[in-house]
């Protein structure tokens, strides 16, 4: 069975071959990241004021060689906020009180974002209503004319 979005005309071999593309990019992408500790808020008792267990995951979107132009507009669009004016993208990740579970969360949310603009969005196609759809809207436009005229106060004469 081919996992969710792949056409069964694509076949097994482009869709490896497409992984294999991704993992690539990844373990490129993966050696233009950096790191800082910082001090995290929240439980942790005493421990929280003195290990900086938050961790912050920078990667230059726009300064990457690793990613095609395209790719990295899609990548700019996604993060929103999380990106700086210079074109860095900030992650920060301060769910768990261990920093080496934070820092694996924020490579695993990095990873999403990537994945997530590396597939290109699916084009629209515009269509226009068939006849029978346009008679159909018309025919109930009519009926609800005649409920609200049925309405109206009729006038004595």
């Amino acid at each position: 069975m081919l996992p969710k979005g792949v056409r069964s005309d694509q076949g097994v071999k482009s869709y490896t071959v497409v992984m294999q593309d991704i993992d690539r990019i990844l373990q490129h992408c993966a050696r233009e990241l950096t790191f800082d500790y910082i001090r995290a808020t929240g439980p942790g008792g005493q421990n929280v004021n003195k290990v900086a267990t938050a961790v912050q995951l920078r990667f230059d979107v726009r300064g990457s060689p690793t990613l095609p132009e395209e790719v990295k507009a899609r990548f700019i669009q996604l993060a929103g906020n999380r990106m700086t004016n210079d074109g860095v993208l900030v992650i920060e990740a301060r769910r768990h009180r261990a920093q080496d579970k934070n820092r694996e969360d924020a490579i695993s949310r990095f990873t999403v974002f990537l994945r997530k603009s590396l597939e290109k969005p699916k084009l629209r196609r515009k269509t226009k209503p068939n006849r029978a759809s346009k008679e159909k809207r018309l025919e109930s436009k009519k009926k609800r004319g005649e409920v609200k005229r049925a309405r109206r106060i009729q006038s004595l004469e």
